[in-house]
């Protein structure tokens, strides 16, 4: 599966902490995710991950193009939802994205937990 992964800067910590948890199956997938998030996920956890642009920077609207096309499976977008962002055009347009084309969209550390899970028993 190609699994994009995208943190906003309050919630990095949180996904540095879950790719740790679920680096085993994580390894086993082709990873995407904007760029500040995916240098601490190759640095921190060890991972391969293409990085993107970071989000304010395009990145969200990289990831939507891909998964327009069919070329991402599932997201996991850990959103602040305490602070306001400059991009959150873009952001909304990801998360509409993932609706639009039926693919799994986790935007908080409980729903992450349970798409990695079931795809760890697949």
């Amino acid at each position: 599966m190609h699994i994009a992964l995208v943190a906003h800067d309050r919630m990095k910590d949180s996904m540095v902490a879950l790719a740790t948890e679920f680096g085993a199956l994580l390894r086993q997938h082709t990873l995407m995710a904007t760029g500040t998030t995916g240098g601490r996920l190759q640095t921190e956890v060890g991972l391969t991950v293409e990085r993107l642009l970071s989000g304010p920077l395009g990145g969200d609207l990289q990831i939507g193009a891909r998964l327009s096309v069919g070329e991402v499976d599932a997201v996991v977008f850990l959103r602040d939802p305490m602070t306001a962002q400059p991009h959150e055009p873009d952001i909304n347009a990801l998360v509409r994205a993932c609706d639009v084309h039926n693919v799994p969209c986790a935007t908080n550390l409980a729903t992450a937990r349970m798409l990695l899970t079931c795809l760890a028993q697949r």
